[in-house]
């Protein structure tokens, strides 16, 4: 499935492997939506000050210029460049490298007109400057679902959207997944306990700890941070720990650190991992090594792997921010998920984990016995459509050979026929079996009505 692209990390996929990633949308989009999520598309553009301010993430965001053309008509072509050079000036447009900070600016500009809680989901493009590989793309699909408050979001709502995000995964045709969990306040009431202040910096840090190993991660605190060999050692015996249900709480207390807001992170940590052990067992562990680099998160937080593909990275991640939108001395705080849609479908593809029953939508293709008779077959397939059922119309009035093995090659299982006396046939070219039909009351088995995506 794999194929080399004329530009690299700009995915384009072949029809079949477009039907796999629109059954990965719909099904996203029926979980989203019978939970209450509505749905909403926000700009390709934001400005450069409002992407930028709420981490460095400069290098991954593409900065839009505007190039007039000689006469200054305003003609224009659209020019990419690092975000890093429009620092100077934040009104510069830049494409949008998620969709939660679009979200945050979209939720403030129309406060007036939602109902909080504001349950939403959105499924769009998003870019971002990284180096193309398998997972990471320059141009790629993501699926959020965020709830924001007014004033205030209730602590339940993190505990809903990760059991919302397990139902949507556990839908999809993927291998098995876990949903890592940690807690912002957990970790930085831990190291403000072990004397460690500049939290920002530790989270960064730990936020290393797979890509580069602890021993290195040690050396980055101490060196950059001005840690301890012992409180380097605390931090990472903190990162160790990872349990499948709430035993995690004796062991963060076993390490003999007192803090206000750590025991506030333990007790939304163990509620949510308590709720998930009940509603989604074996999906979900507490881990205490989950950082997540962005600096708006400030509580729960989420990183998910598929079971075996670990390397590919985090497939769905995301957490609870209570400052991200704001408007005067009104808060919006909120939790979101966002689901790495194509990063899912490349995996799946290239692994051959899923596969669509047919590489077209058709399910009919209507045969010609005469050109004269494109009209008629016109009727018949008219017919079919309006019972929801695919059909084409042959364009020629080839052999029969001919038009069953174009039928073929397109992947369209049936062939219908129509002979002088206006009786009609339908073949099923896959087992060779022809019956009479009407095109009024016909249809093919449930399974072969529309495509189908089948897990392997």
């Amino acid at each position: 499935m794999a194929r080399t692209a004329s530009l690299s990390g700009f995915p384009e996929w072949l029809p079949e492997e477009r039907l796999v990633e629109l059954h990965v949308l719909d099904t996203l989009r029926r979980v989203f939506e019978l939970h209450g999520f509505s749905s909403i598309e926000t700009r390709a553009v934001e400005t450069v000050g409002q992407l930028l301010r709420k981490g460095e993430i400069d290098k991954e965001v593409y900065g839009l210029s505007r190039l007039q053309d000689d006469d200054g008509a305003g003609a224009a072509a659209t020019n990419t460049e690092s975000a890093a050079s429009h620092k100077g000036d934040p009104h510069a447009l830049a494409l949008h490298f998620d969709l939660t900070v679009p979200f945050a600016r979209y939720v403030v500009e129309n406060a007036g007109y939602l109902a909080f809680p504001f349950r939403r989901y959105q499924i769009q493009k998003v870019w971002r400057g990284e180096r193309p590989q398998e997972g990471r793309a320059r141009e790629f699909t993501q699926a959020d679902i965020d709830i924001v408050g007014d004033g205030e979001l209730p602590f339940r709502y993190d505990v809903e959207i990760a059991l919302v995000i397990a139902e949507a995964l556990s839908a999809l045709p993927i291998p098995d997944f876990l949903l890592r969990i940690n807690n912002r306040k957990l970790a930085e009431g831990f190291y403000n306990g072990i004397g460690l202040t500049d939290t920002a910096g530790v989270l960064r840090s730990i936020d290393k700890l797979e890509k580069i190993g602890p021993a290195k991660v040690a050396e980055l605190l101490k060196s950059e941070l001005g840690a301890t060999e012992e409180q380097a050692q605390s931090a990472l015996k903190l990162a160790s720990i990872r349990t499948q249900d709430t035993t995690f709480v004796a062991q963060v207390r076993a390490l003999g650190v007192s803090n206000e807001l750590l025991e506030e992170g333990l007790t939304e940590l163990e509620q949510v991992i308590a709720a998930a052990v009940q509603r989604a067992p074996g999906k979900v562990v507490a881990d205490l090594s989950i950082a997540r680099g962005l600096d708006y998160y400030t509580g729960t937080v989420v990183e998910t792997v598929l079971v075996g593909h670990e390397q590919l990275g985090s497939i769905c991640s995301g957490g609870r921010y209570d400052a991200l939108a704001s408007k005067g001395n009104r808060k919006f705080p909120g939790v979101g998920l966002s689901i790495g849609v194509t990063r899912l479908v490349s995996r799946i593809l290239s692994q051959d984990l899923a596969t669509a029953t047919r590489s077209v939508p058709t399910a009919v293709l209507v045969a010609l016995n005469s050109d004269d008779s494109w009209g008629a077959a016109q009727d018949v397939a008219a017919g079919l459509r309006s019972r929801g059922i695919a059909t084409e119309v042959a364009a020629k009035a080839e052999k029969f050979g001919k038009q069953i093995k174009f039928a073929d090659r397109r992947g369209i299982p049936f062939v219908w026929f129509t002979d002088d006396d206006g009786k009609h046939q339908v073949k099923d070219i896959r087992s060779g079996e022809q019956v009479d039909a009407d095109p009024a009351t016909w249809a093919p088995a449930a399974e072969d009505l529309h495509v189908r995506v089948l897990k392997a």
